[in-house]
């Protein structure tokens, strides 16, 4: 019997938008309204709600089916039209946010809102569950590492590179055991351009004993020493890896999707079309940017090595006074140049050999989870610590640089050094092997009795419970 959705629990989702947020929350979104719930994901009109209207035929007030459940859109106005000032835009999304996210759990309140799930760039969302005594969780979308790193710093629990001693080495108890003053999320060191984002992730650690739970976009084996430590830590706030999120949700049946930019047609076929292990996959995300120099000197090292390329080039940023980036002809001739591709299908596809990577979180798992060898170009944020993952703790990774702080120009030959180290011989053997092992370990935890599978159960099972809980004190008020 098919119930209806005014009796289902229902769960709103908050998330900052941005490409790398908008597809893990979603991912999470649909999960939990395969379960039989009905899920709310709630983020700006600008720039991603149009989009996403069109992408997934969006009306308002229609709920979209997902599994046992189902899922609706809401967008708001932010009021501010963003010109590169990123603190102006924090502070006027968080004070529109606030106001907009309490009028919506006031419209749905004959469906009333038993959760409030937030991804860490929007903190404040906890304060406002905590406002309307409604429970609330997070979504981390980091390694459990970094979340470690920034708890770490937050809390002064060892010393962390400061102005007068900016070289200093931290000390974890838990792998690698130290991580130098460029390995730390740069966004933490006094050095970093870019420190107004470490704040406001800072300010989401500041609030860690808000929510009930902090779910993690990783899994248990893959960094089960972290995630216990954080967890003794913390026993306050249950610490749950639920990942590899995209992997779970493509045991969904369902069109919804987050990343709504346009396929490059041909991308796969194109693919086809190679010997096995032939290809390298070039992306650096949605936000990294290089400069022209360096690019020339990747795509000289990429024609130098011999292997053919699929590289994926954002167009230029106007608000940021972008140029264009400019691949060599040559190169457009032997490789394939497109600026956006399934990436997900593009690392599982049997030509690619390895993956030049910026390291962020999202594209980090998803190697690790396809079994892709990573040649390692981290720029900064959680990307330097990804790396050092990558290349010292799960060992599928060999290092192209240490990240924007190093302000080099990596060249040719280091490229194709690094290229046929990750692909040719018994390097690349054992970087392959390790890959496949962490691809094997990442599909037992979303089999059904994993760690993860089972985590997320049990946080279902909690949401549901919440809301027993709420309907019993309501009936008795």
């Amino acid at each position: 019997m098919e119930m209806e959705p005014s009796s289902l629990t229902h769960v709103m989702l908050v998330s900052f938008p941005g490409q790398g947020h908008i597809n893990p929350l979603l991912r999470l979104g649909k999960l939990i309204a395969s379960k039989g719930l009905l899920v709310t994901f709630v983020t700006t009109e600008e720039p991603y709600g149009k989009k996403m209207r069109e992408a997934n035929n969006i009306q308002d007030g229609i709920l979209k089916p997902v599994g046992l459940g189902f899922i609706q859109f809401e967008f708001f106005d932010v009021g501010y039209v963003y010109n590169g000032d990123f603190d102006v835009f924090l502070k006027t999304l968080e004070i529109s946010g606030k106001r907009e996210i309490k009028n919506l759990v006031k419209k749905y309140e004959k469906q009333p809102v038993s959760c409030l799930i937030n991804n860490a760039f929007v903190p404040w969302v906890c304060d406002v569950a905590e406002e309307l005594q409604i429970p609330s969780a997070v979504l981390w979308v980091q390694s459990c590492a970094c979340l470690a790193a920034y708890y770490y710093y937050n809390h002064q629990l060892v010393k962390f590179p400061t102005e007068t001693e900016p070289e200093i080495t931290i000390d974890v108890p838990f792998k690698p055991l130290a991580l130098k003053h460029d390995e730390i999320p740069s966004f933490l060191h006094p050095s970093s351009p870019l420190r107004n984002l470490g704040g406001i992730i800072l300010e989401q650690i500041e609030r860690l004993h808000k929510p009930f739970s902090v779910l993690i976009d990783t899994f248990q084996e893959l960094e089960s020493d972290t995630i216990d430590h954080m967890s003794q830590l913390c026993p306050q706030v249950l610490i749950k890896p639920i990942g590899p999120l995209f992997t779970v949700a493509k045991t969904i049946s369902s069109d919804i999707k987050g990343d709504i930019s346009e396929p490059a047609s041909d991308c796969i076929e194109w693919l086809d079309s190679r010997e096995p292990s032939s290809v390298v996959y070039v992306s650096f995300g949605t936000l990294a940017y290089l400069k022209q120099e360096q690019i020339e000197e990747i795509a000289q090292g990429i024609l130098n090595s011999g292997l053919s390329c699929l590289w994926v080039v954002r167009p230029a940023v106007k608000v940021l006074s972008q140029e264009p980036q400019v691949l060599p002809r040559e190169l457009e001739e032997k490789g394939k140049i497109v600026e956006w591709c399934p990436q997900e299908k593009v690392l599982a596809h049997p030509a690619v050999a390895c993956f030049i990577s910026h390291c962020g979180w999202n594209s980090t798992m998803e190697a690790l989870t396809l079994g892709v060898p990573v040649i390692c170009f981290p720029q900064w944020g959680d990307q330097v610590t990804n790396a050092v993952y990558l290349i010292d703790v799960f060992k599928t990774g060999v290092r192209l640089s240490r990240g924007e702080a190093e302000k080099r120009i990596v060249l040719k030959e280091e490229v194709t050094e690094r290229l046929l180290e990750a692909t040719v011989g018994e390097k690349a053997v054992e970087l392959r092997e390790n890959a496949r092992r962490w691809k094997e370990e990442a599909e037992s935890a979303v089999a059904y009795g994993g760690s993860s599978e089972r985590n997320f159960q049990e946080f279902v099972d909690k949401l549901i419970d919440v809301k027993t809980m709420l309907n019993i004190t309501n009936v008795s008020s």
